[in-house]
């Protein structure tokens, strides 16, 4: 829990720099995407993730790996953002920061995030659906959908938004009934 919250004291200052470098160069939809494609870039390498927290690695090594995996791809601004961490150290925070200054830009934007589970995948009107849905529920003006499949769900959806949840899955009818059959009359 102390590791967890230190983690958090380190993680938010970057966060919270890294969006007003956006805001003050209108680049905060930039950083969205070039942020989202670090997060995939780590997500997709487990070795990539180790490389970058190995604090025996050299530090113009991890520079020129970001380098390479971002030429083109990202903007400057956020290249040197990334340099900055790998200078501090704090490039083992990197996936952390990431994700921290996407929440605060959809807080600042009135957006949440709505994890969905399925049992298959949605098509564009349930997506839609969803999305009106969860506005209604929250207030918020606009919904980002993170989308996950799981076929153990029978049927129907699982919507989470925040530390609400909105169980509408044929897994989740079941169960209830059973509860309710469990109990004495």
């Amino acid at each position: 829990m102390m590791q967890t919250t230190i983690r958090g004291e380190l993680v938010e200052p970057y966060a919270e720099a890294l969006l007003s470098l956006a805001q003050s160069h209108n680049l905060a939809d930039q950083f969205q995407q070039d942020s989202g494609l670090i997060l995939d870039l780590l997500a997709a390498s487990a070795e990539l993730q180790e490389f970058l927290a190995n604090p025996l690695i050299n530090p113009d090594a991890k520079k020129n790996v970001l380098r390479q995996l971002t030429v083109d791809k990202v903007h400057g601004y956020f290249l040197n953002f990334l340099m900055l961490l790998v200078d501090r150290r704090r490039i083992n925070l990197l996936a952390a920061i990431c994700q921290q200054y996407r929440a605060l830009l959809r807080k600042l934007r009135n957006i949440v995030l709505a994890e969905v589970i399925s049992a298959v995948e949605l098509t564009e009107q349930q997506r839609h659906a969803v999305v009106e849905k969860v506005k209604t529920m929250t207030g918020a003006a606009d919904v980002e959908l993170a989308i996950a499949i799981d076929p153990e769900l029978l049927g129907g959806v699982v919507i989470k938004v925040g530390s609400q949840i909105f169980d509408a899955s044929l897994r989740g009818q079941l169960r209830r009934l059973s509860v309710s059959l469990a109990q004495p009359v």
